[in-house]
């Protein structure tokens, strides 16, 4: 019960619908799934050694600010983890089940082209590098992987909502495509291609954040 209220505050906070720098009221979300404060405090507890809260003492639990300068910094990291991920990756495999999953996500993202749905593009961007994290079978990369996805998602799912939609499908699919094509025919490439694949992403948002 605990890790599915854990999970379902997360997905709250990392998709903007619990807004940077609300308060969380303890008692009131303990009501809302039904349990006492005491594992409703482990959950918040949790949150906070994600650094996705804040819990200040008299006050209450506080959703992390979006500080743009150190998701950039998080945003570095990420490359060469995203490009460890990648190499790894390629050293092993893929199994067949891997590139059916890579291409039923294709299909979802052309079905989003007329459906502006930022959930369902957030979770399509996800599973890749759930698939990806899974294809490297390295169960400490994945655990840093998600753990620094989770740090900048924010500022993307905040950029969604400006300019182009179809854009921001295009570059999902394209990050689809590419992986789905190295892993087939270029494994050696499948690294710098992910880092690759990074920076654009980088780019995009900086654009469409600072209004450049």
């Amino acid at each position: 019960m605990g890790t599915d209220i854990y999970r379902i505050i997360k997905d709250r906070i990392l998709s903007l619908e619990y807004a940077p720098g609300s308060i969380l009221n303890e008692k009131k979300l303990a009501d809302e799934f039904g349990v006492s404060r005491t594992p409703m405090r482990s959950v918040l507890n949790r949150l906070e050694s994600d650094q996705l809260v804040r819990v200040i003492p008299r006050t209450g639990v506080l959703v992390a600010e979006i500080e743009y300068q150190k998701i950039m910094n998080t945003f570095q990291v990420r490359m060469g983890i995203d490009e460890m991920t990648g190499t790894l990756a390629a050293e092993n495999a893929a199994p067949e089940e891997h590139f059916e999953h890579l291409e039923r996500l294709l299909k979802k993202c052309d079905e989003l082209f007329s459906q502006r749905d930022k959930a369902k593009l957030m979770a399509i961007d996800r599973e890749v590098r759930s698939v990806l994290n899974d294809i490297t079978n390295n169960p400490v990369l994945k655990h840093i992987s998600e753990s620094l996805y989770d740090h900048t998602v924010r500022l993307w799912c905040i950029v969604l909502d400006k300019g182009d939609w179809k854009e921001e499908v295009e570059s999902v699919k394209e990050d689809i495509t590419r992986t789905l094509r190295a892993l087939k025919d270029e494994p050696k490439k499948l690294g710098k291609l992910r880092r690759e694949l990074l920076v654009q992403h980088i780019e995009r948002i900086k654009r469409k954040f600072l209004g450049e």
